[in-house]
């Protein structure tokens, strides 16, 4: 079994790559291989239009442009489960992570008939969101958009999503023009709300391994 988790966070050891490490540490336990791909460390563009995934002949379910996104596609495609995480800016994913879900999308797209799959796998996968909104956004402005990606993620397999809500964004607030948010109503999120946040990321990844060992070990 292989998972691998997707950091579209620019930050490391923060909200986003904490949610996914934990998804990674509860896979591993369910008896999974892991690795942790960080999208701010490599160089990429979004769609380039060249079209190679829609040659006559070559649907290839996959993008055909050569950067640094072309490993990580194929650790996508080739794992058992897939953990996608973002912070949510201006109401989207990070751009980051907008432009590799652009090109693994379109690429599983047939223009002849959109509802054929070129794709024939099934990979697990759960959609981490983190922002600095409380938890009504999730739940009402954003929550159209989280399941679009999660609609996005299911022409791989089964897909989820999580928003861990009302973030922690800085280690002292009095640094930054912030004057918006109450720093201690965030220590305090980061404090009592984080940790549970991070033991449900922990649950997710455990049990889609745990389900993927049960499917195998049925069909055997």
């Amino acid at each position: 079994m292989k998972a691998i988790a997707i950091n579209g966070s620019p930050r490391k050891n923060w909200n986003t790559d904490m949610l996914l490490q934990q998804a990674l540490n509860g896979a591993a336990d369910a008896g999974a291989e892991t690795e942790m791909i960080q999208l701010s460390e490599l160089t990429f563009s979004g769609c380039r239009s060249c079209f190679a995934c829609k040659i006559n002949g070559a649907e290839t379910g996959r993008c055909m442009w050569k950067d640094d996104l072309q490993p990580v596609f194929d650790k996508i495609l080739s794992a058992d489960a897939v953990f996608m995480g973002s912070p949510i800016y201006l109401g989207n994913v990070s751009g980051m992570m907008y432009c590799l879900m652009e090109r693994l999308v379109f690429s599983l797209l047939s223009y002849d008939d959109y509802s054929k799959k070129l794709f024939h796998g099934n990979i697990s996968s759960c959609f981490f969101f983190t922002m600095n909104a409380p938890k009504v956004f999730a739940k009402t402005a954003y929550r159209g958009m989280m399941k679009q990606y999660v609609g996005a993620m299911e022409r791989l397999g089964s897909s989820e999503y999580y928003a861990a809500c009302d973030t922690l964004q800085f280690d002292d607030y009095s640094r930054y023009a912030a004057g918006s948010f109450n720093e201690a109503h965030k220590h305090k999120m980061r404090e009592e709300q984080f940790p549970k946040d991070l033991k449900t990321a922990y649950d997710i990844g455990f049990r889609l391994i745990s389900s993927r060992v049960q499917q195998t070990d049925n069909s055997v």
